[in-house]
């Protein structure tokens, strides 16, 4: 049994290096299906399940003051690659269909909720929010939601497992559309010769250099800091607006400010914000028990019921506008997805609007978590 702090986050950051070197390596194929943090996840709970893991004072205080310190730093360097300028080139239809996208999601999970809230847990409404966020951002979204609302640990294991499980089945089908885009183009009548191409000719990353890298870790963790500080100054506002908001709130707003200038360019923000995901993620599945993995399939279905108004949505939101499916495939994956498989996307339909598919996933990366938030918000009020 572990309950001395130092150990516990050492054998938690072992674990997420052994995950990330043997995704990396090439050797084995489910992590091109499956996150590494989703295995991180699932290895810290069983580990707590079996009693490895002690929540003494010294586990738990060093677990959730790591948490919270890397939290808003992970947020400001995730932005230093959303480029406000970028976006705003895209164009008012691709804009306006990323927006119904990520509306759609948001109607999924309220439509989701009010159906089955009765035989969810009192504070479901928690964790579908961070889930929400995931799902118009990324995981990085999903993780600053659950610390802002403290879903409970259990609780967000399901919906961490509903992710995987929901976004492996989307993904694949919209490969598969691909085949069909011809068909739907002409069915909703769509004019495929306007869509606009954005280049990133100019936004090449700098070369990665060690006082590159050490800037951004001190850089990050100050910000952070400050951040955290002025949050608990600031009023509570609502269930959700709270000081964690307004701390997430101004690093984000500063990441987004830094990614609209030439240092949002410097290599290794995306590097290290990632190794302060697996972390976070680690600590928070250190508190979850796999012993009570049989409500589970309820959030199974919470998330079909998401895709199922998601998909609906779009489909009538496309044969009104006329818009195309590259639009409605590659706005979806953004959301869903994120930045890993928003631009693999695109390239399927078009090598050419590969930098369209980055834009839509940075796009999430900023709105996810107040998506989420404003989701937690509602569906709380419907309880």
């Amino acid at each position: 049994m572990i309950s001395d702090g130092f150990l516990f986050i050492s054998v938690l950051i072992a674990i997420a290096a052994a995950l990330v070197i043997a995704g990396q390596s090439g050797r084995f194929r489910i992590f091109a299906y499956v996150p590494g943090f989703v295995f991180l996840y699932i290895i810290a709970a069983l580990l707590n399940t079996l009693g490895v893991f002690d929540h003494s004072d010294s586990v738990t205080e060093v677990g959730d003051g790591l948490r919270t310190a890397l939290l808003p730093a992970m947020i400001l360097l995730l932005l230093f690659k959303c480029d406000i300028r970028q976006i705003i080139r895209l164009g008012p239809k691709l804009l306006l269909t990323f927006a119904v996208t990520a509306a759609s999601i948001v109607a999924g999970f309220l439509v989701s909720y009010l159906i089955l809230r009765s035989v969810l847990h009192p504070e479901a409404w928690k964790a579908l929010g961070a889930l929400n966020a995931s799902w118009t951002g990324g995981s990085a979204n999903m993780v600053a939601v659950q610390e802002i609302l403290q879903a409970p640990e259990d609780v967000f294991g399901y919906v961490l497992i509903v992710d995987t499980v929901i976004y492996s089945f989307w993904l694949l089908l919209i490969f598969s559309s691909v085949t069909v885009s011809d068909r739907f183009n002409r069915w909703t009548k769509a004019d495929t010769s306007k869509l606009e191409v954005t280049s990133t000719a100019d936004d090449e990353e700098k070369p990665l250099t060690m006082p590159a890298l050490f800037g951004l870790l001190g850089f990050a963790l100050l910000v952070s800091a400050l951040a955290i500080q002025a949050g608990e100054l600031l009023p509570e506002i609502g269930t959700v607006i709270n000081a964690s908001t307004w701390t997430i709130l101004i690093v984000s707003v500063l990441g987004l400010i830094i990614g609209s200038t030439r240092f949002g360019r410097v290599r290794g923000s995306s590097e290290l914000a990632t190794i302060m995901l697996y972390i976070i993620i680690g600590i928070i599945a250190s508190g979850s028990d796999f012993t009570s993995l049989t409500q589970a399939p309820l959030y199974l279905v919470a998330g079909l019921i998401v895709i199922v108004v998601h998909a609906a949505i779009m489909l009538v939101y496309a044969k009104l506008t006329k818009t195309e499916l590259f639009s409605i495939a590659v706005a979806s994956t953004a959301n869903i997805g994120g930045i890993a498989s928003a631009p693999v996307v695109a390239g399927a339909f078009n090598r050419q609007l590969v930098p369209v598919g980055v834009l839509f996933a940075l796009m999430g990366t900023f709105l996810g978590t107040f998506l989420g938030l404003a989701s937690a918000q509602i569906m709380s009020g419907l309880g």
